[in-house]
């Protein structure tokens, strides 16, 4: 795992967008495809809003797969992570192929088996992912499961993971936000071949240092884990590195 410091949040996901492109353009030209993970959440906005501007990329050979998703809500819900992804990125690049979540599937665990028959057939190329303000790792709450080799999992989310939501902005209440997901699980993530992790704001900042500050690896740290893959890339800016020696 390699760590870059920005010195703002622009700038972070300008650096964290041109090495995701490096590595999709890297597998096009090897392969002649290339596939990857997306995530949600505030913080993709700067990451994502560069990354589609970047004109010299073939996304029309690219694979799409989506990280997590609410159980329950439709896809036209302002929190969905479905009209996130269509928002912030599919209809800007338009992947050559996109699998996305439905967490308003009429069951959870048969979407589960749908969505893990598909992605067993990928390798994935890069992983693009965040940390929660509890260390989780897409909605793997502490303690995540590092244990499941399911890529798609049905997880429950933990109270400071709804709060987090509610504070972004996403619902009106903690009533409102949804008690369960689909979330895909830690060791499809660690899969990828390369992961890219951006992490910015000062509310991160004791996330990042119980993850990334010490030698420790544990499901209570679920993004500490990270630590254990060669080709992760983890984009901070100033705020969510401060408590980092």
């Amino acid at each position: 795992m390699k760590i870059y410091i920005l010195n703002s949040k622009e700038n972070m996901g300008k650096a964290a967008a041109e090495k995701a492109a490096e590595i999709l353009r890297k597998a096009i030209k090897e392969k002649g495809k290339a596939n990857f993970i997306a995530a949600t959440g505030a913080s993709q906005f700067e990451f994502l809003d560069h990354l589609t501007k970047i004109t010299s990329l073939e996304w029309g050979e690219t694979t799409m797969f989506h990280l997590d998703e609410y159980i329950g809500l439709s896809e036209d819900h302002p929190a969905s992570f479905r009209r996130y992804l269509q928002e912030r990125l599919i209809s800007k690049v338009h992947p050559g192929k996109v699998f996305l979540i439905a967490g308003d599937a009429p069951g959870s665990e048969e979407e589960c088996e749908r969505l893990n028959d598909i992605i067993s057939q990928y390798e994935i190329d890069v992983a693009f992912v965040g940390i929660g303000e509890n260390g989780h790792l897409a909605f793997n709450d502490p303690p995540a499961d590092f244990e499941t080799e399911k890529p798609y999992i049905i997880v429950e989310l933990d109270t400071a993971c709804r709060r987090q939501q509610l504070g972004e902005g996403w619902f009106n209440s903690l009533e409102e936000v949804p008690q369960k997901a689909i979330s895909m699980s830690v060791n499809q993530i660690m899969k990828a071949k390369n992961i890219i992790c951006t992490v910015p704001d000062k509310r991160k900042a004791q996330a990042v240092k119980d993850c990334f500050g010490g030698e420790e690896i544990s499901p209570y740290y679920p993004a500490s884990i990270l630590k254990r893959h060669d080709h992760c890339y983890v984009f901070l800016d100033e705020q969510s590195a401060m408590y980092l020696k």
